[in-house]
C-alpha cells in the first residue's frame, strides 16, 4: 500500500494555513487527508489554529477592542505572550481574519491575509465532506489535539470536546485519525468511544507535557519511545497506539560530517513492533531542507528537495506531512 500525503495544516504552502483556501486547495493538489491543529475557546468551541496564542496566524494584535487580552502565559511549561484562543468565545474568535505565519518566507501567501476567517472542526468536517463528493478518492482529517493538559487546567477537556464534535457530525469512522504529543488524551479520545487511528507524536529531546505533569521527574523522554523496546511499549500498552509520527531529521541519516546517506532503522523498528510510522514535515524550502538537499543561500529558495522526498518515501514510510502537497504527491507517484 502507498504511503498517504497529509496536507499539512492544508496546503499551507501555497495559502495561509488552516484557511478554507488551504484546505480546499491541498484536496485539489492530491492530498489524501489534511491535518487540522485543535485548541478550544474559552465558551468551549475547537477551533483551528497552530497554537492557542493567535498573533502570529490572525490580525488580533491589531483589533483595538482585543488589546487588553494581550496577556503572559505559561503554555506546557514555557512563558508565552500575546493572545489566547482560551480567552475569547467562538463570536469573538470568528470575526478575526487569517494571516500567513511565515511572511517572510512565503511572501506570496502573504498576499491572502486578512482574506478569510478562523476556522472550527465542525466547518472542516463539512468541507472534507463537500470535497469527497467531488472526488472518488477516500479523504482524511488526521486531527492533532494541542496542549490538552493545559485545558484541562482550565476545565475545557479537549478529549471530550472532541468526540462530542466528531459524532455530531457523523464523523467517527475510520478517516479520522487522532494524534497528539500528549499519550494520555489519546487514551481519553479512545475511552470517549471515537474511532480510527490513535498516533503518537514525538519529538527527538524533551518530554510530553502531561507526562511531566504526573510523574514530574519519573517521565519518560520522548527519546525512550523510540528505541525497539519503547516502541514495542507503546505497541502493547495500555493506550493502544496504532502508530507514531516523527520529525523528519529521524528518518534521515547523516554520517560523522553531516550529509544524509539515507534513511534510518527507525521505519524498520516500527514496523516490527506492529506500528505505523509517519513524519513531518516535507517542505521544499532551503531553510527547511537537510544541509545536503539545499542550493544556494536563499532561504526561501527550493532546493533538491526531490532528492530529500525520495529518501523519505524509500525508506517505507506509512504517510508523510507536506505543506505542499502537490510536491509530495509528485515524487511518491513517480516511484510506481
Amino acid at each position: 500500500m502507498q504511503p498517504i500525503v497529509i496536507g499539512h495544516r492544508g496546503a499551507s504552502g501555497h495559502r495561509p494555513e488552516h484557511t478554507r483556501g488551504a484546505f480546499g486547495l491541498a484536496f485539489a493538489l492530491g492530498a489524501d487527508a489534511v491535518e487540522p491543529d485543535l485548541v478550544a475557546t474559552r465558551d468551549g468551541v475547537l477551533v483551528i489554529r497552530h497554537e492557542n496564542e493567535i498573533s502570529g496566524t490572525t490580525d488580533v494584535a491589531t483589533r483595538t477592542e482585543f488589546a487588553a487580552r494581550r496577556t503572559e502565559k505559561h503554555i506546557d511549561g514555557r512563558p508565552v505572550t500575546g493572545w489566547f484562543t482560551e480567552d475569547f468565545t467562538w463570536a469573538e474568535l470568528s470575526t478575526l481574519r487569517a494571516r500567513e505565519r511565515l511572511p517572510r518566507l512565503r511572501q506570496n501567501n502573504a498576499t491572502f491575509d486578512g482574506q478569510q476567517p478562523i476556522l472550527r472542526l465542525r466547518d472542516l468536517f463539512d468541507l472534507v465532506d463537500a470535497a469527497a463528493e467531488r472526488t472518488d478518492r477516500v479523504l482524511g482529517i488526521v486531527a492533532e489535539i494541542k496542549h490538552a493538559n493545559y485545558f484541562a487546567g482550565l476545565d475545557l477537556p479537549l478529549a471530550e470536546l472532541f468526540a462530542a464534535e466528531v459524532s455530531a457530525a457523523g464523523w467517527n469512522t475510520d478517516r479520522l485519525t487522532v494524534e497528539s504529543f500528549e499519550p494520555s488524551v489519546l487514551a481519553r479520545v479512545r475511552d470517549e468511544g471515537v474511532r480510527g487511528k490513535r498516533i503518537f507524536l514525538l519529538e527527538d529531546r524533551g518530554h510530553p507535557a502531561d507526562q511531566v505533569a504526573e510523574y514530574g521527574a519519573g517521565a519518560l523522554p520522548y527519546t525512550d519511545h523510540l528505541t525497539p523496546d519503547g516502541l514495542a511499549n507503546l505497541a502493547a500498552g495500555p493506550e493502544s497506539i496504532d502508530g507514531i509520527s516523527v520529525p523528519k531529521s529521524l528518518i534521515l541519516e547523516t554520517d560523522d560530517g553531516g550529509d544524509v546517506v539515507g534513511a534510518s532503522a527507525l521505519v524498520d523498528d516500527a514496523h516490527n513492533a506492529g506500528l505505523e510510522i509517519y513524519c513531518w514535515t516535507l517542505r521544499p524550502e532551503n531553510r527547511f531542507l537537510a544541509p545536503t538537499f539545499r542550493s544556494g543561500t536563499r532561504q526561501a529558495d527550493f532546493g533538491h528537495w526531490q532528492s530529500e522526498f525520495r529518501v523519505i518515501f524509500d525508506s517505507g514510510i506509512d504517510g508523510v506531512f507536506a505543506d505542499h502537497p502537490d510536491l509530495a504527491v509528485h515524487v511518491r507517484d513517480e516511484r510506481r
